[in-house]
């Protein structure tokens, strides 16, 4: 789905809930759209709020929420309390993350042999998977030679 399509579905959910669909919104979700990452509330409004200083942080807030309701924004959290989010049409549906503990750098792929895996594993215990998600969490390369080199 393009993100001109993305905007118009958000700017119907946003009126089908009684609320308009404002400047500022419409800049907050095209901003997300053009997003290649992760990316938590806090972040995106410190990014918008360079070029428009009237956005506040809880209209961002709100609009990732929505976007998240209307299947815009897929919402996602590593284990650290923070919130994060990506365009749900950007990526393959479904992918996995592996996550630095470090600098918090965030990895995206899809791995068929883990994929294939999981559905023998499934099949065994005669289970129907409806949805998984892995995260591996460790440590990329630069920080893991970092500790090394400062041992």
């Amino acid at each position: 789905m393009s993100n001109d399509k993305k905007i118009d579905l958000i700017k119907n959910i946003f009126h089908s809930k009684g609320l308009r669909f404002t400047g500022q919104r419409k800049v907050i979700v095209t901003a997300f759209l053009k997003v290649k990452r992760h990316i938590n509330t806090e972040d995106l409004f410190l990014q918008l709020r360079k070029k428009f200083p009237g956005i506040g942080y809880a209209t961002v807030y709100r609009t990732l929420k929505i976007m998240k309701e209307g299947g815009i924004a897929k919402e996602i959290d590593f284990g650290d309390g923070i919130k994060r989010y990506e365009n749900s049409g950007s990526k393959p549906e479904h992918h996995d993350h592996i996550v630095c503990l470090k600098c918090g750098s965030i990895e995206e792929f899809l791995e068929l042999k883990i994929e294939q895996l999981q559905e023998q594993i499934a099949k065994r215990f005669n289970f129907n998977i409806v949805s998984h998600k892995m995260q591996i969490f460790g440590y990329c390369r630069k920080c893991w030679k970092g500790d090394r080199e400062n041992a």
